[in-house]
């Protein structure tokens, strides 16, 4: 099994918006979540409005290595 790629405390974007409501900037990793079903999932913090949601390491990205929005 992999670690997980992101550390806690470390500050990502999301790159897959699954609801329109999520807002875009950053995110800071609160916690790595356990693996279910070979998915890595992290409980993140938005940066500007102290909301937090869960994702998949799939949806989050580095900043600097963020690709741009589909629109």
């Amino acid at each position: 099994m992999t670690a997980h790629k992101f550390k806690t405390g470390q500050t990502v974007v999301i790159l897959a918006r699954r609801y329109e409501a999520t807002p875009r900037g950053s995110f800071s990793i609160v916690r790595a979540l356990p693996t279910e079903h070979g998915v890595r999932q992290y409980r993140i913090k938005c940066n500007a409005d102290g909301h937090e949601r869960v994702v998949s390491e799939a949806e989050l990205s580095s900043p600097g290595a963020a690709r741009p929005a589909e629109s």
